[in-house]
């Protein structure tokens, strides 16, 4: 079949166009049981489809920030790259959540239609790391170090859905640690001054750690269902990777003070940095200013 233009193609066989097009999206979870646990309370389940979601999609949104900005050419295909494997998990997980919340919203009102409140990733994510390529890399690597271990945990879920999408994710989280462990080996064993911007950049980055360790009451409870995972539990194995490239790059762990919460309540809550309203404003724009519209 033959098409006037490329967008046409992307449509074919499913005239309910979406921001962010569906073509082959369930594609990668044929023949997963969608039936939700009956032993699971589908509201916190919804919820925590929302913070591996919403991780994912506000990281990609930052990586591709990148895009013509990158150092090199390979690096920003590489960055790309990554943000478009960070977007697929993310569409994944919110329409999983979107189907366990039962309130009829799909990926793209999840994506484009939530308020910042509303939105359950760490600050790490959300982080504005602007031209600091160091800082970016460093972002980076602690976020793929850490989520490489919550999902080559959660492969084994309650959640079948869940399941698949960590089992799927596993591998392309492999390639973005690496990938970043890579850039700080450079830039840590390269010159006096790549050593100094990679160090400048694990500083930016590292007050945002403690906050991955921290278990809301949501992981704890679906821990004991089968369903997630406390992450607390993931911090030696993160320690003893990050210590790893650290070490191997002759860098040392920054000395940095925790972000802040407000009243213990952090991202996960819906509590969060200046940065995400700037983010949101800039990724929801065009869904909000033309609403209902299709491609």
């Amino acid at each position: 079949m033959s098409f006037d233009n490329a967008y046409e193609s992307l449509l074919e066989g499913d005239q309910d166009a979406h921001w962010a097009f569906g073509t082959g999206f369930h594609e990668s979870l044929a023949g997963v049981d969608r039936a939700l646990p009956s032993t699971v309370d589908t509201a916190e389940l919804a919820a925590y489809c929302l913070m591996l979601g919403d991780d994912a999609l506000i990281l990609s949104q930052r990586l591709a920030q990148w895009c013509s900005r990158a150092p090199e050419l390979e690096e920003d295909v590489a960055l790309a790259n990554i943000a478009l494997d960070l977007l697929g998990q993310a569409r994944l997980l919110l329409a999983r959540a979107g189907e366990a919340e039962g309130r009829g919203r799909d990926e793209d009102a999840l994506a484009y239609l939530r308020d910042e409140g509303e939105f359950r990733n760490v600050h790490l994510v959300e982080a504005d790391c602007g031209d600091d390529f160091a800082a970016t890399i460093a972002q980076l690597l602690v976020f793929s170090t850490y989520r490489l271990a919550l999902f080559t945990r959660l492969a084994g879920s309650a959640d079948p859905v869940v399941a698949a999408i960590a089992a799927k994710g596993v591998k392309e989280l492999a390639y973005h640690r690496d990938h970043a462990a890579q850039w700080v080996l450079r830039l840590g064993d390269g010159t006096d001054y790549s050593r100094e911007r990679m160090l400048a950049g694990l500083a930016r980055v590292w007050p945002f750690v403690e906050e991955l360790f921290a278990p809301h009451r949501i992981e704890l409870g679906l821990a004991e269902a089968g369903v997630a995972v406390d992450p607390a539990e993931l911090r030696s194995e993160v320690d003893g990777v990050l210590d790893t490239v650290l070490s191997a790059a002759g860098l040392t762990r920054p000395e940095a003070r925790p972000l802040a919460t407000v009243a213990g309540r952090a991202g996960r809550d819906g509590v969060h940095t200046e940065a995400m309203g700037y983010l949101l404003a800039e990724m929801q724009h065009i869904a909000r200013s033309l609403p209902g519209a299709v491609w």
